[in-house]
C-alpha cells in the first residue's frame, strides 16, 4: 500500500499577504516625506508634521499587533494540517 506523497500548505497566502501589507504600511507612510512635510492643518496648535508621525506611531502599533495575532493564526493552522513546525 503506497502513501500519497505529504503536500505542504503554500508558502504565500491570502493571510500572509494581508500581514505583508499591515507591517509594509508604516513605512511607506513615513517614507513618503511629501505627502506630510507642512504645518497645516494643526491640531490643537501641533503641527501637521508633528502630529502625523505621532498619529502613525498609534497606527503602527496596532497594525504590528494585528499583524503578530494573524502570523500566530496562521502557525496554528498550519499546525493543525501537520504542515508547519509551529509550537
Amino acid at each position: 500500500m503506497s502513501k500519497a506523497p505529504k503536500t505542504e500548505p503554500p508558502v504565500v497566502t491570502p493571510i500572509r499577504m494581508v500581514i505583508a501589507l499591515c507591517l509594509i504600511a508604516p513605512f511607506v507612510a513615513m517614507l513618503w516625506v511629501g505627502s506630510y512635510a507642512k504645518t497645516d492643518p494643526t491640531f490643537i496648535g501641533i503641527p501637521f508634521f508633528y502630529w502625523y508621525q505621532m498619529l502613525w506611531v498609534l497606527i503602527s502599533t496596532a497594525l504590528t499587533v494585528s499583524a503578530y495575532k494573524l502570523w500566530q493564526r496562521d502557525q496554528r493552522a498550519r499546525a493543525s494540517q501537520g504542515g508547519g513546525a509551529a509550537k
